[in-house]
């Protein structure tokens, strides 16, 4: 919906003032002008970037328009349901969970929390790292550095998509130049007809090099922006997870370890510690 709204201003600000200014908008629409731009983008895109880049730039771009979800709400339901799970491990050990890890479907631990448990990529982090501490065979160390490499390797693949629409982004301006270059080629060779219609040709040349800063700066980079701002809140889930779970490896108590995780969240979205302890308490007998 930012997005959206975002767009709808940097649109009425600019085309706003040019009217407002006595401007004609109609001077504006240049659809060749556009067409040269967003083609020469387009086919810069497709290659500067493998088929695998091009599908995860494509399913990337719609989530764009969706609002966070890593709200509050959710990271005190991921803190509740951590709790949860270690709290069962310290009264009735590491293989009481068993069944839980193998099939999260029908754990009914995991059913209580259906926005984790829909995450499949956190669902995935978290019962891996469970499995592992029910296997018993790595210490916390080795956990550690195998949770910051996948972590790591998480982000990696996030930008991707967002590299991509920079790129893109970085090389519109002088696609716009370009496209203002052939627009004075086109102007020049025309200098024999009235001073009124050669007066229209160099308006459409100029709008080549407006529309290239335009849709750089003000469409696709802000996107590339959208998207590392969601990839950020996504690593921060599962660096929420890690810490917690290292926390109870460590040999705290659930009620601590599950502090752990809550202070490395953003505070915009960090409950606060009573609140997060009033909520643990009600959850305890439902």
């Amino acid at each position: 919906m930012f997005v959206i709204i975002g767009y709808l201003v940097v649109l009425g600000a600019i085309f706003g003032s040019f009217a407002l200014g006595g401007g004609h908008l109609a001077a504006l629409l240049q659809p060749y002008e556009l067409m040269s731009i967003g083609g020469a983008g387009l086919g810069t895109f497709l290659v500067a970037n493998n088929p695998k880049v091009v599908k995860a730039t494509l399913a990337a771009l719609p989530t764009v328009l969706k609002g966070s979800r890593y709200t509050k709400a959710m990271y005190v339901d991921l803190l509740a349901m951590l709790y949860e799970i270690l709290s069962k491990v310290r009264k009735e050990g590491l293989m009481s969970i068993e069944r839980d890890v193998e099939t999260p479907a029908e754990s009914a631990i995991f059913s209580k929390y259906p926005a984790i448990a829909g995450d499949h990529h956190a669902l995935e982090f978290l019962t891996d790292y469970l499995r592992m501490m029910v296997g018993g065979n790595l210490n916390a160390f080795e956990i550690e550095n195998l949770m910051d490499n996948e972590i790591e390797t998480h982000h990696h693949e996030g930008e991707v998509p967002i590299h991509a629409l920079a790129k893109v982004a970085d090389a519109l301006p002088a696609f716009g130049i370009i496209a203002a270059v052939m627009g004075v080629v086109h102007t020049m060779e025309s200098v024999g007809i009235p001073p009124a219609e050669l007066g229209k040709l160099i308006a459409a040349a100029l709008v080549g090099t407006f529309l290239g800063i335009l849709l750089s700066y003000g469409f696709v980079g802000p996107l590339a922006n959208t998207l590392e701002h969601k990839l950020n809140e996504s690593s921060k889930m599962l660096q929420c997870m890690k810490v917690t779970l290292l926390a109870s490896m460590n040999g705290y108590a659930p009620q601590v370890a599950i502090e752990f995780g809550r202070k490395v969240l953003y505070s915009t979205e960090r409950p606060g510690f009573l609140e997060l302890e009033e909520e643990v308490k009600s959850r305890k007998g439902k």
